[in-house]
């Protein structure tokens, strides 16, 4: 199936900077973060370890937000300046880090973690310190809001997985006429769980039925016996749920064994590294739910898209892209604050209305959630080629 190419939500990827501060001086405690003609602000991601390019691309967006500021001048003539740390994809890590970042670098807002389990270790440290934490690309459903209620200093700028795994199930049955479907998710991934429970919840809404679970661990590299109970099966589709590690390994022993229907996924699909694992030929009629795609022929996309392939030489994915409207989203926050603490940028965190950046254009909730829209992708020899904008 063949989707029509057409422009996504969001007009420009520049953000207005207001010229000068609500407050010059800094107030003690709470994450200062200024001194003389600096800013500082916090960077906790995934470097190294098995996630990491998740982390190196969102830095390399934050860092080209920076620079594209600072060579503006700055705010109020004061500098940002990055503290930069590598939580090795690990959780422990991340909460060590974030401890030193808030209470050694007294930094004002902390950027990251990239994943939601990484990213909500980070949390109990961030209310302790009044310092607020922002993740690009932490998409599980209880990251900003759980059954104990709001997390105060915590916030992200993107969707969530049950929006990710409604509109996929929509897709499968409304738009590739699904009425099957099998299930193959990361079990030790509470990113993989709540995608498939939100998928599951939808398509059998709408009449579908799901034919078969499957589970997997992460880290696994042989699922032939997984592929081969499943084979034996008729379906419509398969839902994978994970990331692009196992994902583009599960893709292709499927392909290997004859398993020819489409295969939907979410955001965690977005690497270069998926093709590398997977190889052209088995990715097609692959389709997956993201924040930004590179064919987005909206200016505002296309001047990032530039910008970015001459500083960096590649050209940007979702999390490049993310990692870039986080750092301006930042910045747009400390420029609003009635004065230079954690607790006033959270403030005007919280109040965000109509920011506008290359993954879209949206509102903070009430939850500390953005309303935005979502991307439906579809790949053809492993290349992005199709894309639509959904919600």
């Amino acid at each position: 199936m063949k989707l029509t190419r057409r422009a996504l939500f969001g007009t420009t990827a520049g953000i207005a900077i207001a010229s000068t501060l609500a407050a010059c001086s800094a107030s003690p405690g709470g994450g200062s973060g200024a001194s003389g003609d600096k800013i500082r602000l916090g960077v906790n991601y995934e470097l190294s370890g098995p996630v990491a390019t998740y982390g190196q691309a969102s830095v390399a967006g934050i860092k080209m937000a920076v620079k594209e500021i600072n060579d503006a001048g700055g705010l109020d003539g004061k500098q940002i300046e990055l503290v930069e740390y590598d939580n090795k994809s690990d959780a422990a890590e991340a909460t060590t880090l974030a401890t030193r970042l808030m209470s050694q670098d007294g930094v004002l807002a902390c950027m990251g973690p990239a994943t939601s389990g990484n990213f909500k270790a980070t949390i109990p440290v961030a209310d302790d310190s009044k310092v607020p934490v922002v993740s690009g690309s932490a998409t599980a459903d209880d990251v900003t809001v759980d059954a104990s209620g709001l997390k105060e200093y915590a916030f992200r700028i993107c969707f969530n997985d049950s929006f990710q795994g409604t509109i996929m199930a929509k897709f499968a049955a409304e738009n590739l006429s699904g009425k099957s479907a099998v299930i193959v998710q990361d079990n030790s991934s509470d990113y993989a769980s709540g995608l498939a429970a939100a998928f599951e919840k939808e398509f059998t809404s709408l009449g579908g039925t799901i034919v078969a679970t499957e589970g997997f661990t992460s880290g696994d590299t042989d699922f032939n016996s997984i592929l081969t109970r499943l084979r034996g099966q008729s379906f419509d589709v398969v839902y994978l749920p994970g990331y692009y590690q196992e994902a583009g390994l599960i893709i292709k022993q499927a392909r290997e064994l004859g398993i020819t229907a489409p295969v939907l996924g979410a955001d965690g699909f977005d690497s270069p590294t998926l093709l590398e694992l997977a190889g052209a030929a088995p990715l097609n009629d692959v389709y997956f739910t993201n924040h930004y795609s590179p064919i987005d022929e909206d200016p505002a996309v296309v001047e990032f898209i530039k910008a970015f392939e001459e500083a960096n030489g590649e050209q940007p994915n979702a999390f490049h892209a993310l990692g870039y409207d986080l750092g301006k989203f930042v910045i747009d926050a400390v420029s609003r604050a009635s004065e230079l603490t954690g607790e006033a940028v959270k403030n005007a965190m919280a109040e965000t209305k109509g920011f506008t950046g290359v993954t879209g254009t949206f509102d903070m909730d009430e939850n500390h959630n953005p309303v935005k829209s979502i991307v439906v992708i579809g790949l053809k020899d492993g290349v992005q080629d199709t894309s639509e904008k959904v919600g």
